[in-house]
């Protein structure tokens, strides 16, 4: 008999996970307080652009296996798939999770297995655990829980749904081993089984680890600019040697997970965790480093024209979560005397801006501010690019495509 799953928030994890289920022949009953959401999804459509997205929950609706509601519902499995953002101090706000804790425990039975896959600091499980208990009187055994990170890129969401390998970390070894074969019903990747707190922890040092690492490159990017040398020469000498691999330098770091997850392990012990805060601190500080660089060319110029391509965090991708770009754009805007155009090929449009078609940014641009390494930005004619100030924060110029 197949599972019945309860899928508590439809973003950018939740949605794509919740398909995926229904694909595989589950009862997924989705959950989302977003009344336009639900709308969207029972149409047969995502409220985001995910390649494949549309075409998968369409089908899950066609047949009755994906359905979206605004409150939860009895089922086998409940997966929390809620934001766990950040307060104005960088401390975690899991008023999310606790919300949707208390969301499913009117429809926890017995033999249910409650899997919380937001990011989360260490212990969260346990107090969902320990919430449960103390609204139901259902207490492990009785109930299996766990935590099992997603590591998911957007633009291959579906793909690395069902193939990255997966960390599962129950409360206990009956709830680790459930999740295991909850996880292996549908995930091809090898499942590793572990304990909740490792597997919180776990998702919150990887991407701490990338956040420490690209802090070394943003470094990197201001020294070699005092010393008059390029960051990207020397950053691909420096990788020749066979134990040095560092990464590319940007205007910043964005997403839903670089610039968030590090806050959690300094949340849960600020005192061990000097180099995660001061890697913060130099990433969030690069984004205003760009500005004055920007700014202090724009005084050569009487009204400067800047063309600044790039809105979204990463390459080829329609997110704005946390981009450094945004912020880049927005200080230029206060502090330059001048016309700031927004090229961004992945949105049609934006509530903030006006977006201008690349062609039109170049022509009339007096500076050219690369923010994101999109595909068609590789295209671009260096011809083009003649005559123009080039401020080049993402090393496109080292990554061109022949047009």
């Amino acid at each position: 008999m197949k599972e019945r799953v309860c899928v508590v928030g439809l973003g950018y994890i939740g949605l794509p996970t919740a398909a995926v289920l229904a694909a595989r022949g589950m009862t997924v009953h989705g959950v989302e307080v977003n009344p336009t959401v639900v709308e969207s999804i029972n149409s047969g459509k995502a409220h985001f652009a995910e390649p494949d997205l549309d075409m998968l929950v369409q089908a899950g609706t066609q047949t009755g296996r994906l359905t979206a509601h605004p409150e939860p519902a009895p089922a086998d499995v409940f997966i929390i798939c809620v934001p766990t953002p950040l307060n104005a101090e960088h401390s975690p706000d899991m008023s999310y999770v606790h919300q949707a804790t208390d969301a499913i425990c009117p429809h926890i039975r017995e033999g249910n297995l409650v899997i919380l896959e937001s990011t989360s600091p260490p212990g969260t499980t346990d107090w969902i655990a320990g919430r449960v208990a103390e609204r139901t009187g259902l207490r492990p055994p009785a109930v299996m829980f766990g935590h099992a990170p997603e590591r998911v890129l957007p633009g291959r969401i579906l793909h690395e749904v069902v193939d990255n390998d997966r960390i599962v970390g129950g409360i206990d070894d009956q709830s680790t081993e459930r999740m295991a074969e909850f996880y292996g019903t549908f995930a091809r990747g090898t499942i590793h089984r572990t304990n909740a707190r490792t597997a919180e922890t776990t998702k919150l040092v990887e991407n701490a680890y990338r956040d420490v690492n690209i802090a070394f490159a943003n470094e990197l990017s201001r020294l070699t600019e005092s010393l008059d040398l390029d960051v990207w020469d020397v950053i691909e000498m420096a990788n020749r040697h066979p134990r040095v691999n560092i990464l590319s330098p940007g205007p910043g770091v964005g997403g839903h997970c670089i610039p968030v997850d590090p806050w959690f392990l300094v949340s849960a012990d600020p005192s061990n965790t000097s180099l995660i805060q001061q890697a913060r601190h130099i990433n969030l500080e690069k984004p205003e480093w760009v500005i004055g660089r920007v700014a202090q060319l724009a005084d050569r110029f009487k009204t400067p024209r800047i063309a600044c391509l790039g809105l979204s965090y990463k390459p080829d991708v329609e997110d704005l979560r946390e981009s450094a770009s945004i912020e880049v754009i927005e200080g230029l805007r206060r502090r330059v005397d001048g016309e700031v155009m927004v090229v961004e090929p992945n949105l049609p449009h934006h509530p903030d801006y006006e977006l201008v078609d690349l062609e039109t940014a170049l022509r009339r641009a007096d500076i050219v501010v690369f923010l994101v390494a999109h595909t068609p930005f590789k295209r671009i004619p260096i011809a083009m690019l003649e005559q123009r100030v080039v401020v080049d924060t993402c090393g496109i110029l080292r990554r061109r495509i022949a047009p």
